[in-house]
């Protein structure tokens, strides 16, 4: 569809109230030409639907060394785009330093989820190529170190900071590459340490911003008349890479990502159609025009290095697809790289729904990729809730789209990320063992699954932040921590941050749950309680719930108390404290915030008898403090 008619399809959407079909077509036009002219519009359009969308809420602010208002509507409507309403507020020009420093800033003020540090190498090192390297080197680097130190005592926010870039032109010409102490070598080592200086925080990121200007070209990047005039250095052209490369950081800050792309075969995975060409007619190859599908499925699998599952979802002969992934000598990608297969003449909707199913995962966790524009419409028509790539018209561009896509990052791996795929094949032995064995019960004595319950540390912080803030199925109160606010909860006299890491005949599953309690007048009170979604139904939150209690219980308290805060994808969770004989409290009068409160009694006549381990979980846990 050309641009006026799509603009219009949108208007008559807006029009009848068709939210989400709208918030799609708008994410195509966005692709075709996300640039200042468009944003706008694109803005002003998802505001009059924000109200009937799925969004996630996130505050940001900007201290910057140069002018950035034209670039705030561009990072809105690319935030709109990817599922975020996203608050921007910007700080006085060059006045950085002051509001990192002031705890009374407007900064501060501001509470914002996460703060974007952009400052350039001609304002904070104005004297580069003109004095001792190692003097600039080392003063640049201890001014950031007291502008995080500062930020980190003062707020929980994330901090992305720009790296230095290198001057497109050296001061001292060609002389310069003859130095020891090169301009560049300069900027190479201030880089340096900044990677340095943030890996001393939780929630402190370097945006490559010297390899973001050197991938658009040094003397393209910046725009010298808009520089002069309004201290502008980026050319029109480049704002909207700008904008994407801060989403890169803010989508998966904002909990917007996937946990599994869902990929076509034919035209997509390889060139042609498998079962007109055969397996020696399709295109798939080191040579072109086969390698761009290499290319593409080299991606793929990178993706699976980030814990990002990957499934197959075509319109296709099961046999002969299946003889291609299985035996074609250009595939990079083999069966058992897939965590769920669909191979059907079904609908793609349809079989999102059940691959999201399989997996467990929520539809609005899976991208969507299909070479097919037609395809991608029904999905977005049909499952608005999935992800869906935009993928550019030439196959050469299929690997740098999805390289490029925001939901696909991850700031932080844990251990269990990089084992997710080899967690669901033996998910798929499990489900095997449980259709061939007589009872529930014999199926859970069959898993010997052993549960262990610790206090968070340091190799634990960032699994536990991440599921905190990535979990919505099995999760009662859907509260989001970073690194910083969990470290921080872990320190708080009287409050307890717990992992379970689970255990079970066929894999260590690494750390599924998370309980944050706190002590208070005699009551254990539940903050957080979750599980991930390859735990569900294995009766390990009862294991865990029975630890709470039992630990409280010594501890001298008196009841265990917990909140279910009902969201649209925590259903799962909602008879949680019911089934285990916890009671409904009602609200205190004017206290009415949605959310139900339970209550157990831990001792005296009514104490919950159900606050039992199960007997077939071997519950390993520390002996409870008294404190």
């Amino acid at each position: 569809m050309e641009i006026a008619g799509l603009r219009q399809e949108i208007g008559e959407l807006l029009e009848t109230g068709q939210a989400a079909r709208a918030a799609g077509r708008l994410a195509v036009l966005w692709h075709r030409e996300a640039g200042p002219a468009l944003a706008s519009y694109v803005v002003s359009a998802f505001e009059k639907v924000r109200d009937k969308l799925d969004l996630r809420v996130y505050r940001c602010v900007i201290l910057r060394s140069f002018t950035v208002e034209p670039l705030v509507p561009i990072l809105k409507a690319s935030a709109f785009v990817a599922g975020i309403d996203l608050t921007i507020e910007v700080g006085q020009f060059n006045s950085y330093a002051q509001e990192l420093l002031d705890e009374r800033s407007a900064l501060y003020a501001a509470s914002p989820d996460a703060v974007i540090l952009a400052v350039q190498t001609r304002d904070i090192a104005p004297e580069l190529g003109r004095g001792a390297a190692a003097e600039l080197t080392e003063g640049v680097t201890q001014e950031f170190a007291g502008w995080v130190q500062a930020f980190r005592a003062r707020t929980h926010a994330n901090l992305i900071i720009h790296s230095l870039e290198a001057p497109a032109t050296p001061s001292e010409g060609i002389y310069n590459s003859q130095l020891e102490e090169s301009e560049a070598e300069t900027i190479h080592r201030v880089n340096r340490n900044l990677r340095q200086l943030a890996s001393q925080y939780r929630g402190v990121y370097i945006l490559d911003y010297d390899g973001l200007v050197a991938r658009h070209g040094r003397e393209h990047w910046c725009d010298e008349r808009k520089w002069l005039t309004v201290r502008l250095p980026i050319a029109a052209a480049n704002l909207a890479a700008m904008a994407h490369e801060w989403m890169r950081y803010l989508a998966p800050l904002a909990g917007k990502v996937a946990k599994a792309v869902a990929v076509d075969l034919d035209g997509t995975l390889w060139g042609g159609v498998i079962g007109e060409d055969g397996m020696s007619g399709i295109q798939l190859g080191p040579e072109y025009p086969g390698a761009a599908y290499q290319a593409l499925q080299r991606a793929l699998l990178d993706l699976t290095r980030r814990g990002i599952l990957l499934a197959v979802c075509s319109k296709n002969n099961p046999e002969d697809a299946m003889e291609a992934l299985a035996g074609h000598p250009g595939m990079l990608l083999r069966p058992e790289h897939f965590s769920a297969v669909r191979i059907n003449w079904n609908g793609k909707s349809e079989n999102l729904r059940e691959i999201a199913a399989e997996l467990n995962i929520g539809l609005d966790s899976i991208a969507f990729l299909d070479d097919n524009p037609a395809e991608r419409q029904q999905v977005r028509d049909e499952a608005p809730e999935a992800m869906v790539l935009e993928l550019p018209e030439d196959p050469m561009e299929y690997a740098r789209a999805v390289r490029d896509y925001p939901a696909f990052e991850r700031l932080a791996l844990a251990d269990e990320d990089r084992q997710r795929t080899k967690y669901y094949a033996a998910e798929r032995e499990r489900a095997a063992l449980e259709q061939s064995v007589g009872t529930g019960e014999d199926f859970y004595r069959s898993l010997r699954q052993e549960a262990e319950v610790s206090p968070v540390d340091r190799f634990t912080l960032a699994r536990v932040a991440q599921l905190t803030q990535k979990t919505n199925q099995f999760n009662l109160t859907t509260k989001r921590y970073t690194e910083q606010q969990i470290d921080d909860l872990a320190k708080r006299p009287g409050w307890r941050v717990l992992a379970l890491r689970l255990r079970d005949r066929y894999a260590d599953n690494g750390v599924v749950g998370v309980a944050i309690t706190h002590d208070e007048g005699g009551v254990c009170q539940i903050d957080t309680f979750l599980l991930s979604c390859r735990a569900i139904g294995r009766t390990v939150e009862t294991a865990l719930l029975a630890y709470l209690a039992e630990a409280a219980r010594e501890r001298g308290a008196r009841r265990l108390r917990g909140c279910f805060l009902p969201t649209k994808k925590n259903a799962p969770a909602k008879d949680f404290y019911r089934a285990h004989g916890f009671t409904r409290v009602p609200p205190a009068s004017g206290e009415d915030t949605g959310a139900e409160l339970w209550e157990a009694e831990l001792s005296g006549p009514r104490a919950v008898r159900e606050l039992r381990c199960p007997e077939w979980v071997r519950l390993v846990a520390p002996v409870a403090e008294n404190a």
